[in-house]
């Protein structure tokens, strides 16, 4: 019988961040029952692990191959449950180096127990980069959302940026607008479904080093996502090519406030390095 592990990433409260679903052996699993799990839990994404023949770092039992299910279809790449199903491993095989060789290539996670005993997991993520979006595209994602430019950040210019998937940069130009989120959920999803979007990351800058966030994912069958790893990472090379942070930067961003289950990723970025690292706490769902 299939083991299946609940646990949420980005924070230390079970009743925070985003739940994901963690199968950590799925080598006797197809891609319909992978599929049907996932829906059956209805979270997000739940992660699917078998082990991979080398280890990191050359230790072996510490690399895996991983695939991802939204409850619709399968996702190439997710942070939170990458960030989920470290911490489950660690629970079991103690803090250290993974390494998950996904669906866009390898992404090295690191665990390790803070002061407090809470494990916090650092993924780092595939080379980042970012596109323009064209302005009738725009047009149809605001008239989905609702929004009118006005309400934009020009300071936060539209992108689409991309760090394991893409995902629509929107800057709001005030927390009020950024908390007031009601769309069509339909027109969205064709639109993102055209463009390959995994989620829309809509960004409220708080200050220097701090942004509130928030993520619509109906492609993936859920209206938004409490706590979105990938999309941070997205937006990590989001920043660093627009300019927001410094070559060298860590920030932070708080995400799920709105929904009743907050949560916080810390964002870095080194100079030189494309990558960007995406990391957060984690801890089991009774």
């Amino acid at each position: 019988m299939t083991e299946i592990l609940r646990y949420t990433a980005f924070s230390a409260d079970p009743a925070g961040g985003n739940p994901a679903g963690v199968v950590l052996d799925a080598s006797g699993l197809d891609d319909t029952a992978m599929l049907g799990i996932a829906a059956e839990l209805g979270y997000s994404e739940t992660a699917f692990l078998t082990p991979a023949a080398e280890g990191a770092d050359g230790e072996p039992g510490r690399s895996f191959d991983v695939r991802y299910f939204s409850p619709l279809a399968e996702v190439a790449f997710c942070g939170h449950a990458t960030v989920a199903t470290a911490v489950a491993l660690a629970d079991r095989i103690g803090p250290g180096e993974l390494l998950f060789t996904t669906g866009v290539g390898p992404v090295p996670v690191s665990v390790a127990a803070g002061a407090d005993g809470v494990l916090r997991a650092t993924l780092t993520s595939v080379p980042g980069h970012v596109e323009d979006v064209a302005e009738d595209d725009l047009a149809e994602a605001l008239a989905a959302l609702d929004w009118d430019r006005a309400e934009l950040d020009p300071a936060i210019p539209p992108r689409i940026a991309y760090a394991g998937n893409r995902h629509l940069v929107l800057g709001a130009g005030t927390r009020a607008r950024l908390a007031d989120l009601a769309y069509d959920f339909d027109r969205l999803a064709a639109l993102m479904r055209r463009l390959d979007l995994t989620t829309v990351q809509l960004v409220h800058r708080a200050g220097a080093d701090v942004f509130h966030v928030r993520d619509p994912f109906p492609v993936g069958g859920v209206v938004e996502d409490p706590a979105t790893g990938a999309a941070a990472a997205a937006f990590g090379a989001y920043a660093r090519e627009l300019g927001l942070v410094p070559a060298d930067a860590v920030f932070t961003l708080h995400q799920g406030e709105d929904m009743g289950r907050p949560g916080v990723l810390t964002v870095e970025l080194r100079a030189g390095d494309p990558r960007v690292r995406v990391s957060g706490q984690g801890t089991l769902i009774p």
